[in-house]
């Protein structure tokens, strides 16, 4: 039968997809497939959606991807894709792609932030940028530039805003959506290990017989992993169990032989729980048992506490947009739990031994980090209100539940955890994250594996999967957070902005030593005047935040000048005054890290559509038009120093002179064609280079015109290599150590740290990591682990109310810890008025804001809007049925939603589920901006709405 050339190409794309995961192939349409691809070139690259980090092959014919199929070759995903994965060749051609500058303008051909989008040329658009940003520094100082970054940067793009930002602007008010996916499982690594990234990996996922998921929709947010999970278990169904803690049911609890529904924020209760168990049954908490491993605990960890009256990292009494009058009376009654509440009775108990009882006012104190050493017999006090019948009856979160039946499935999962000889995995993503204590409740995981002696081990430990394809390798190792530099330096460390500095060929005392503009900081700082510029890159800023009506009518009605990069036409570039067309992630170099540590490179594959440029070039053609003299004087901070005088930067002005600079030497000059940056040489015979375009530093046959009006020819050296090589330099010897760059294009990536050209799989473990071996034979210990992050290694001693500080500092090298955190209540719960518990979250379809996936037909047609899940009763109730519109309102807004209750996602009585990913149910708007104080990661997955018919 002869096929048309559509028919064709589809036989040989799906002909070279089974064959790459091993299914026999028909001779004919091997055929046609070997026939389709004579012309095919294939690479290898990174899949751009989640942080799984799924290997991919691309073939690309007359200048476009024509095909893509899972790589057999990468161990991640050993040739599967999800749904997503096989359309990432789509998502770059999309009918509305942006394709040239787009800039606000009146009939005059002048900016008008009130008039209508043109197409202008990059030239035009770059002076814009250039006066705005003056504008802003003026008014405001660093400060005042902003950019929202994102974990979908690739690592060079990454580093490159970053350098930018903090070492030419010397701003830090540069921070990624990644702050909303996993700050607070990086507060937990700090705080529990003393530095950054999981201990464990995939590889765990084959060797454990027990996972346990909480608030991780794996079936759909991890597809990938979660088929590797389904084939453990099938591996060996009666002794491998599947445990799923959540807050409704999903796909992922299909295979699951225990479900646990839990109430919204009672997972801290329940971590405590496990953790009482282990404790109050051990021979040393007075029980008959041998159940903690205490050579390890005497050997590698501490007992530790800190502050309980946090707030919830809202706005604080004082802050202008609070004294103008910007927020309502009923935004007011949650908002002002950030400054004090009433301890409620359901939380009063966990409080008790932190000084508090049932009914006292607790006065909040911002946000802190700080910590103390306490002993193992104050831990235990801190156990001591988690009782069976106290945990059952504030977690169960089903309410038809039995609940005689939901403390046996409590008592099932300690059992789990504390059996010997079982290996124990702990998952978690968003649920665990996006919480008001998602810093604490990280911690708590830890406690009860480091009790157990089942952490850091194959087949053992607590593991928190990252969200974005490079939150990981972009957002946390490169350093692109407001309070952070590479390899976990931070920019209040004056010894790390010194090793900055001096990388960086920039003036001691350039660097600013306050990163306190986190991502709801920036929008808070649009808001309240401060911030006048702000860039949006790689991300939708303005559809991913809550409370998101604020920061669009900020962003819209005040004084500022909102630029916004991106593929498509999604809010954020709506919003924006100026919008610039980004090349997508094959049309440039890059490199991405994911959850398990995991560094992956690949090629360009295609030249960029229309005028649309890399980020990467961008930030290069930004960074020519501002100088030495330009940024380098003395710079004003908010705020006064400890004299009482304004705090401001100094003028580095003539010691740059000192360094061969002139006062109109561009950052450019300064930061990427220096001479390290020049001696990375172009070669087009040599691999990796030979046989692939290059229009960051060759320029190509577009023959776009660039910043300065002319023909963007490229940057003429290996900026890619120059600025993965710079970035690596920082982590080498420091326990962060990456492979050279030209490696990364031979393998399918490779897990930090690479020592001597070997990856490391289990870190702080001394048999698998050399740096946990190097610190054990340093400090003459003969433990099995070493944890030798340095962060917070010499506390203050104290109990559950406070330190001591009568008693001095206690150094604790090489030592993790273990946190005694109570259960608190969220800021906002079902009342009278918002009688319903809001979650949000992903569907398997869909990426983030459907940016790119609403824009792939296939995804589009599988599904085409977001729904609220809602519990057939409750729909009843309230008068709804199933297809029927209804408003999701909370106190600050809302949006029209169709409901279904019986879809994949199955809420208890009490709660809905609304994915957000549709900017047509714009669910965000009704989300509350509370954050954990600690991480200042928002919390999507609890506040109060009312459902009503539309």
């Amino acid at each position: 039968m002869a096929l048309n050339r559509r028919d064709f190409l589809k036989s040989a794309a799906a002909a070279s997809a089974a064959s790459a995961v091993g299914i026999a192939v028909p001779s004919n349409l091997e055929a046609s497939s070997n026939e389709a691809q004579k012309d095919w070139r294939w690479d290898k690259a990174a899949c751009r959606f989640c942080g799984t980090g799924c290997g991919i092959m691309l073939a690309t014919k007359g200048g476009k991807i024509v095909a893509v199929k899972g790589d057999p070759a990468a161990p991640v995903n050993r040739g599967l894709n999800c749904i997503k994965g096989y359309f990432n060749a789509k998502i770059m051609y999309g009918a509305d792609r942006l394709k040239t500058p787009l800039l606000r303008m009146n009939d005059k051909g002048e900016f008008d932030k009130h008039g209508k989008f043109k197409p202008v040329s990059w030239q035009r658009a770059f002076d814009e940028m250039e006066l705005h940003a003056k504008k802003a520094l003026k008014a405001s100082g660093p400060e005042g530039v902003a950019v929202f970054a994102s974990g979908q940067y690739t690592v060079m793009e990454g580093y490159a805003a970053q350098k930018v930002m903090k070492a030419g602007f010397r701003s830090n008010a540069i921070d990624p959506n990644a702050r909303h996916c996993m700050a607070s499982a990086v507060v937990g690594f700090y705080q529990t290990f003393g530095i950054d990234e999981p201990s464990g990996c995939y590889d765990d996922i084959e060797i454990t017989d027990t996972i346990v998921t909480w608030g991780s929709n794996m079936a759909e947010m991890h597809p990938i992993l979660w088929s590797r999970v389904s084939d453990r278990k099938l591996s060996n169904p009666d002794k491998v169990k599947i445990v799923n803690i959540q807050t409704y049911t999903h796909r992922t609890c299909d295979i699951g032989d225990i479900n646990i529904i839990f109430s919204p924020n009672t997972d801290l209760a329940l971590w405590n729980y496990i953790a009482r168990e282990i404790v109050m049954r051990d021979k040393k908490g007075g029980g008959k048992e041998d159940i903690i491993d205490w050579d390890f605990i005497d050997e590698n960890i501490v007992f530790t506490a800190g502050p309980a009256n946090i707030g919830y990292g809202m706005r604080r009494k004082g802050e202008k947009s609070l004294v103008d009058g910007k927020y309502t009376a009923k935004e007011m009654e949650t908002i002002s739990k950030e400054m004090e509440k009433k301890v409620s009775a359901k939380e009063g108990p966990a409080l008790e031994p932190f000084g508090y009882k049932e009914g006292d006012t607790m006065k909040n104190t911002p946000g802190t980090l700080k910590h103390w050493h306490i002993s193992f017999e104050d831990y235990k006090k801190s156990l001591e209100p988690y009782t069976l019948e106290y945990t059952a009856k504030i977690v169960k979160g089903d309410p038809n539940e039995d609940i005689e039946e939901f403390k046996k499935k409590l008592q099932a999962l300690a059992d789990l955890y504390i059996e010997k000889d079982r290996k124990v995995v702990s998952f978690w993503t968003m649920g665990m994250n996006q919480h008001t204590r998602g810093t604490w409740v990280n911690t708590l995981s830890y406690n009860v594996h480091f009790m157990l002696n089942k952490q850091a081990l194959p087949g053992n430990g607590a593991f928190s999967l990252t969200g974005q394809p490079s939150a990981c390798g972009t957002a946390r190792e490169v350093g692109t957070f407001c309070h952070r530099l590479p390899a976990d330096m931070m920019v209040k460390n004056p010894k790390h902005r010194a090793k900055a500095e001096k990388v960086w060929g920039i003036p001691a005392g350039t660097l600013n030593p306050v990163g306190n503009q986190h991502i709801m900081k920036i929008h808070r700082d649009i808001e309240d005047g401060v911030v006048k510029f702000a860039w949006v890159n790689v991300c939708n800023a303005y559809q991913d935040s809550a409370s998101a009506s604020h920061w669009i009518k900020a962003a819209r009605e005040m004084d500022n000048f909102i630029v916004t990069s991106d593929g498509y036409p999604g809010i954020s570039a709506k919003v924006s005054d100026l919008v610039l067309p980004s090349a997508m992630i094959y049309e440039k170099w890059g490199a991405y890290g994911n959850a398990e540590r995991r560094t992956q490179h690949w090629r360009q594959q295609v030249l960029p559509v229309g005028h649309a440029m890399s980020d990467t070039w961008q930030w290069m053609e930004f960074s020519k038009r501002f100088t030495v003299k330009d940024l380098w004087g003395e710079q004003p901070l908010r705020g006064k120093d400890k004299k009482g005088n304004p705090k401001k930067l100094p003028n580095v002005i003539a010691d740059a002179i000192k360094m061969g600079y002139k006062e109109d030497t561009t950052m450019y000059d300064i930061l990427f064609a220096n001479k390290k940056g020049l001696s990375y040489k172009i070669d087009m015979n040599k691999f990796p280079q030979k046989g692939y375009d290059n229009s960051d530093c060759n320029g190509d046959s577009r023959k776009v015109l660039g910043g300065d009006g002319k023909e963007a020819k490229g940057c003429g050296f290996m900026v890619h290599e120059y600025l993965f090589e710079e970035y690596a330099s920082f982590g080498r010897g420091h326990g962060h150590d990456l492979a050279p760059f030209e490696v990364y294009h031979k393998v399918r990536g490779l897990k930090w740290p690479v020592v001597d050209g070997k990856e490391t799989q289990w870190r702080f473990n001394v048999k698998y990591d050399p740096y946990a071996a190097k610190a054990a034979k340093e400090s003459g210990s003969k433990s099995t682990h070493a944890f030798y992050g340095p962060l917070a290694k010499n506390l203050l001693q104290g109990n559950l109310t406070g330190p001591d500080k009568s008693k001095g500092k206690k150094a604790l090298k090489n030592k993790a810890k273990i946190f005694a955190r109570p259960y608190m209540d969220p800021p906002e719960m079902p009342d009278e008025t918002y009688d319903t518990w809001l979650c949000t979250g992903r569907v398997l379809e869909h990426w983030h804001s459907g940016t790119m996936t609403m824009r792939v037909p296939e995804l589009f047609r599988a599904v085409p809007e977001a729904l609220c899940y809602m519990h057939p009763k409750d729909a009843k109730a309230k008068g709804l049925k199933r297809g029927e519109l209804a408003w999701v309102e909370s106190r600050r807004g809302k949006v029209k939603a169709r409901i279904e209750t019986r879809g994949r996602n199955r809420p208890p009585q009490g709660l809905v589920f609304v994915p957000w990913f549709d900017e047509k149910v714009f669910i965000n708007k009704v989300c509350l901006d509370a954050t954990c104080p600690m991480s200042k990661q928002t919390d999507y997955k609890k506040c109060a709405v009312s459902i009503k018919k539309a």
